[in-house]
């Protein structure tokens, strides 16, 4: 007989991620777009918390916001936490002293650990939507370097400013075309780069593209997320201890 242990409302799902209330349209790659990912998640909008208010304002006036939220998905059988919105690294803290699983608040955590990988003298380049409310203490909160270089997105046509204003249509070429912009500033202005980390989770589709136009390695939400998974629900392999490979 097998017993199998209770204490969940919802099974086989284990990562939980806060959305931002937004409008605008979600494509595949974008991790508020659930055929985005090769493993059920579970969805919690935050009410009140547009994209402008995150990313252009602050964040921490909705910290009790962004706890209830995160509760409830606990509450519902998620191991693990995570958001849409890179600038949620300003809650990291706050948010893990209330819950009781595993934070991912934003892809910007990643910065240390990729750097760790690159070869003497190389260092990590940020993309965001927004370089001038990207702020030392969203940094601080992220565990990465103050100096590290760093380009945003609003010289651009569309993707700042629809993704931000929560347009109703987005013109998703013209978006790739400002994501392709970004990367050569960055590249271009720092000859010392090693890799590229997207803090927005909505750069997630443009990756591919980044990587193949740049040549460096493109980290995102989406490989954070599919690391914290394999943390949460372990692949699982047959053991066959008589094996003589073994």
């Amino acid at each position: 007989m097998t017993v199998q242990r209770g204490g969940k409302t919802v099974y086989g799902a284990s990562v939980g991620i806060l959305m931002l209330e937004t409008r605008f349209p979600r494509i595949p790659g974008d991790m508020g777009n659930a055929l985005t990912w090769p493993f059920p998640v579970q969805y919690r909008v935050v009410r009140g918390a547009s994209p402008d208010l995150v990313v252009r304002s602050d964040a921490r006036p909705l910290l009790d916001t962004f706890i209830g939220a995160a509760k409830d998905l606990v509450a519902s059988g998620c191991d693990g936490i995570t958001t849409n919105c890179g600038f949620l690294s300003i809650l990291q803290d706050q948010l893990a002293e209330q819950i009781d699983v595993p934070l991912a608040t934003s892809s910007l955590m990643q910065v240390p650990m990729v750097q760790a990988t690159l070869p003497p003298g190389r260092r990590v380049g940020i993309l965001t939507i927004s370089r001038e409310t990207l702020t030392e203490d969203h940094l601080k909160a992220a565990n990465v370097p103050l100096d590290t270089p760093i380009v945003g997105t609003e010289r651009g046509k569309v993707f700042t400013r629809d993704i931000l204003g929560d347009a109703p249509e987005i013109d998703f070429s013209a978006c790739l075309e400002d994501m392709r912009d970004a990367a050569r500033e960055l590249v271009a202005n720092n000859s010392d780069l090693g890799a590229i980390v997207l803090e927005c989770t909505n750069m997630v589709p443009y990756a591919a593209d980044i990587r193949r136009l740049t040549g460096l390695p493109v980290y995102s939400i989406y490989n954070y997320v599919l690391w914290f998974q394999q943390s949460l629900a372990p692949a699982r392999f047959a053991l066959e201890l008589d094996d003589p490979r073994w």
